[in-house]
């Protein structure tokens, strides 16, 4: 700050911002030794250290699959995790976060078995146990990646023991979780319609599934009426002659069919062709007459070919229930399709598309399964036999129970379209059933894994019941969920019905996979009677066995024998060689994790403890893992594991769409963490709303980046100011009101982002806290408190209330920060206090309610309304280049409002604005005058400094000089040079 050579070097006496502290973060190469120095100090153990005899926080961890490296997804699902466990941790909770993985499962399955036909190798040639030992070391590498990537992130937690589905201790409970629902009877053997993957030979779970256009072949086929009821004969005769029309888009079930429905709140018709001279080939003659819903008939005839067509009369739904079809392959010397077809109504018919009527294939569909078995009863009285035919076997080729379908098949082992729809459609066009056939594109399921389509086929499975009384009568599994459900916050609220629709609709839970990498359903049942065998001392001995052995011991030879002991004959008794779905895996953690863990073990609010535990994953786990949880633990317990349910949105492309290879618009936390550092990937996390689909890419970041840029440069300011503080207090009634006005928001935010902390709102607190430090602390208190911090002498009261309200706000901000930027607010930290602390081993600090000050806040609302028109006027200035600086500046503010006026009376404007000078004035301002429209009742005359440019502050003033001892400097500066001078000269 010197303006000659001859003069003193003034920029030597400033207290200027002094730090260590790098502009530029390195993100990249300080975060992993940020991530050593916590490993050496072991943070993990000394936060459980710290936490002894607190509530317990639980922030419970849903299993990613161990099967290859973390995307995007996983990114953000374990940094708002982590966000989670820190921000309980500061805020009073023990928040212990033990990671885990899911480890059992096709997808680990798949990957062997396309590494042994890589190497034409046969599993089923390979011994089982052989098998499942080269899926464990598969799950064991990825485990192993996969945890190296999420301490990458920042993530802290148990990594030394995370808890795995595979690891023996786990199998066994898993198992042991299983024979409870035998013991209690809710286990049972059925068969039911399952979604199937014919590629992958198993059932799937909704949660595997996935919808994609498909083109499906679409038929309307007739039904010849064979009997029909009621005392009017000529109505009667008028139906026989008729047959009822059925649309599907699945021919192939047709060999599977027993019923057609329709529906009673519909509107149906008896309509006659009357179009003359058609085709001899055509599908529909003249006369024929077919029962349709009013409301789709244009549409039928027009697939039909058939423009002319009338209306004969009414059928009401008492006639429809009275008749008997034909089945459509009855005729043809097929074998097997002589029997009866009943009209049964349903609840799942509508109007929207078809015919009105609804071909039911019971072994081929859930609304079919349901009605037909809902009309077992009184169809058996009927005479027709209810028995679900097993039409197509598990490899897509039809059974014996599809008479005259032999080597069709449906799908083939690569996911293609077999040849039973052509078969089918062949055998209705001889039968002269057929009366439409086209091609359809629609959303149809596929298995997310092996992206090709499903078929719901018949198959023995094991279930458990929704719907039977556990104990006093409705005291059912379902109702435990729904009433578990009314029970726990859901955040956002929206999943909590999103939850409860999909239980209250759901059927019974389908526990069996017929796989062999996973927990074997280790019950045995009776060859005679298909009872379930209940004993618990061959439980004990199963449950044993897998604690010490894993739960390949079901497979070892002379298991049965063992397990059955000497009270049973092995020879009557059958072991089960199906899996357990690994929904009911990962919805068993909380029996073996939560509750057997020692540093878990929580002692829930919902059941009347202290403690809270809270489930966390994307939304599709309605439908999976909080799914499978709440049902595990309400059959075995009565209860959810969980206090609480958040829910994430899916992260998509930077443009909207899903990402995806071919288009290449792929994100990978990886590459950000490379370039720029996982912090700025977590604070793209946190200032993002997740609970809506997210986006990122490019451009995405690098506003996260500049975010980060202004973040850091604030904490870096402070730091360098902070050198200079002693730590002397000010009493808040001998401060400056500025800075009794920070004091008050520190007060205001504190409310805010504890508040927000628990909401698990990170959005608020981020915007908040960075508003706050860009808005109101750099751009507004410290732009103004530079010139006393630089310039004050020591012993300015005002230069020490500044430094101590900055010390206070420096750590309150970085506190709060911490769970969400956590490599960036331990460098400051550190910066500031030294390396023998961590900013995570603090608490939100205390803020005194004393520094509460709502009337002062107001008071400088309209003290800032008046700066905002001075430095709109300023900038001005500066632009056209009329002023280099605000300190060159001697505005004239016009005040009319009265308000406005009072609140800067006493003020000193000219510090509050930056400028050397000001005149404030009521008088009317002149025409020309600088306003803003926000602001009315103020106006701005920008004009020059008047006065000598101070060598020291660089403020123009007209009493510079006059201290002769110091002629260059104003007064204030002359009197803080005196200071420095004595402390140097007793130095």
């Amino acid at each position: 700050m010197t303006e000659s050579k001859d003069t003193r070097d003034y920029s030597l006496t400033l207290n200027l911002p002094k730090t260590d502290y790098p502009m530029r973060a390195g993100l990249p190469k300080k975060e992993p030794e940020l991530i050593k120095r916590w490993e050496e100090m072991e943070l993990y153990k000394k936060l459980r250290e710290q936490g002894k005899g607190r509530k317990k926080f639980v922030l419970h961890d849903g299993p990613p699959y161990a099967n290859g490296n973390i995307h995007i997804g996983h990114a953000l699902n374990k940094t708002l995790k982590d966000m989670v466990t820190r921000s309980m941790q500061m805020t009073g909770w023990e928040s212990n976060y033990v990671p885990g993985w899911d480890c059992h499962g096709l997808p680990i399955e798949w990957k062997i078995e396309e590494q042994y036909r890589a190497k034409g190798k046969n599993k089923d040639e390979v011994p089982i146990n052989e098998f499942r030992q080269e899926c464990r070391d598969f799950a064991e590498h990825w485990i192993g990646v996969q945890k190296s990537e999420f301490k990458r992130l920042g993530i802290e937690g148990d990594w030394d023991s995370p808890y795995l589905t595979m690891r023996f201790e786990s199998e066994a409970v898993i198992a042991n979780e299983l024979m409870k629902f035998a013991t209690s009877g809710q286990l049972y053997r059925g068969s039911k319609p399952v979604m199937w993957s014919v590629v992958e030979k198993t059932a799937l779970a909704e949660a595997e599934i996935e919808y994609h256009e498909h083109q499906s072949d679409q038929i309307w086929v007739k039904f010849p009426v064979t009997g029909a009821g009621g005392s009017d004969a000529t109505a009667v005769e008028q139906l026989m002659d008729a047959s009822v029309v059925i649309w599907t888009t699945t021919p192939w079930t047709m060999p599977g069919n027993r019923a057609v429905c329709f529906s009673p709140r519909i509107s149906y018709g008896l309509y006659e062709v009357t179009q003359e001279g058609l085709p001899d080939d055509n599908w529909v003659q003249t006369g024929d007459t077919l029962l349709l819903a009013d409301a789709l008939v244009a549409d039928v005839f027009k697939n039909a070919r058939i423009e002319d067509f009338k209306l004969v009369r009414a059928v009401t739904a008492d006639e429809l229930a009275s008749l008997t079809l034909a089945h459509p392959f009855a005729e043809l010397d097929l074998g097997g399709y002589q029997f009866e077809v009943p009209l049964l109504a349903g609840d799942h018919v509508t109007d929207e598309a078809g015919t009105g009527f609804v071909h039911t294939a019971p072994g081929h569909g859930v609304d079919d399964f349901e009605v037909w078995m809902s009309n077992a009863k009184e169809l058996e009285a009927r005479g027709i036999n209810t028995a679900i035919p097993f039409t197509v076997a598990d490899d897509g080729f039809y059974t014996k129970d599809a008479p005259g379908f032999d080597g069709a098949q449906v799908i083939t082992h690569k996911g293609e379209k077999g040849k039973a729809n052509k078969v089918s459609i062949e055998y209705l066009k001889q039968a002269g059933n057929l009366i439409g056939l086209g091609r359809l594109k629609h959303q149809y399921p596929h298995s997310w894994r092996s992206k090709k389509p499903i078929i719901f086929r018949n198959t023995p499975q094991w279930f458990v019941y929704m719907d039977r009384d556990l104990g006093a009568e409705g005291d059912t599994l379902r109702g435990r969920a729904l009433k578990a459900i009314d029970d726990t916050r859901f955040v956002p609220g929206s999943g909590q019905k999103r939850l409860r629709s999909m239980i209250e609709n759901r059927p019974d839970w389908v526990l069996s996979r017929q796989r062999a990498w996973g927990v074997p359903i280790s019950v045995f049942i009776n060859k005679d009677t298909s009872e379930v065998l209940k004993d618990e001392g061959v439980n004990a001995r199963i449950f044993d066995a897998f604690k010490a052995e894993g739960a390949d011991a079901w497979y070892a030879e002379g298991a049965k024998e063992r397990f059955l002991g000497t009270d049973y004959n092995p020879d009557e008794w059958d072991m089960v060689r199906d899996i357990l779905d690994v929904w009911f895996d990962s919805g068993s953690t909380h029996a073996f994790c939560l509750e057997q863990r020692d540093d878990l073990n929580p002692k829930r609010q919902g059941v009347g403890g202290d403690d809270y535990v809270l489930y966390l994953e994307g939304s599709d786990q309605h439908r999976g893992w909080f799914h499978s949880s709440l049902l595990e633990s309400c059959g075995t317990r009565g209860h959810a594991p969980y206090d609480a349910v958040l829910t994430h949105g899916f992260t998509m492309a930077e443009d909207g769409r899903k990402m995806s290879k071919s288009l290449g618009n792929q994100t990978f936390p990886q590459d950000i963490i490379k370039q720029y550092g996982a912090d700025i990937l977590r604070l793209w996390v946190a200032s993002g709303d997740y609970s809506e689909d997210q986006r990122i890419g490019p451009e995405i970041i690098k506003t996260s980046v500049d975010s980060y840029r202004k973040l850091r440069n604030t904490l870096r300011w402070m730091l360098g100011s902070l050198a200079h503080a002693t730590g002397e207090e000010v009493a808040l009634a001998d401060m400056p009101e500025l800075e009794r006005l920070m004091l008050h928001r520190l007060v205001e935010l504190d409310d805010l982002v504890r508040m927000a902390y628990w909401d698990f709102d990170y959005k608020r607190v981020f915007h908040h806290l960075f508003t706050f430090l860009t808005v109101d602390l750099s751009a507004f208190y410290f732009d103004i408190r530079k010139d006393a911090l630089y310039c004050d002498g020591k012993s300015s009261v005002r230069r020490k209330a500044s430094l101590y309200v900055i010390e206070q706000l420096f750590k309150c901000l970085v506190t709060w920060m911490a769970p969400l930027l956590p490599f960036t607010m331990e460098e400051t930290w550190v910066s500031r206090f030294g390396e023998d602390t961590s900013v995570h081993l603090q608490q939100f600090p205390d803020v005194p309610a004393a520094w509460k000050d709502a009337a002062l806040a107001t008071k400088w609302e309209k003290i800032r309304a008046v700066r905002r028109v001075v430095t709109g006027a300023l900038e001005i200035e500066r632009r056209e280049k009329r002023i280099g600086s605000s300190l060159e500046a001697h505005p004239v503010v016009h005040v009319t409002d009265v308000d406005l006026l009072e609140a800067i009376s006493g003020k000193d404007m000219a510090d509050i604005a930056i400028t050397s000078q000001i005149t404030i004035t009521d008088a009317p301002a002149p025409e020309g005058a600088f306003t803003l429209e926000d602001t009315p009742g103020v106006a701005v005359v920008p004009g020059l400094a008047e006065g000598q440019k101070c060598a020291r502050s660089w403020k123009i003033l007209p009493d510079v000089g006059s201290d002769p001892d110091y002629p260059d400097v104003t007064p204030r500066d002359a009197e803080a040079l005196r200071e420095w001078d004595a402390d140097d000269q007793a130095a």
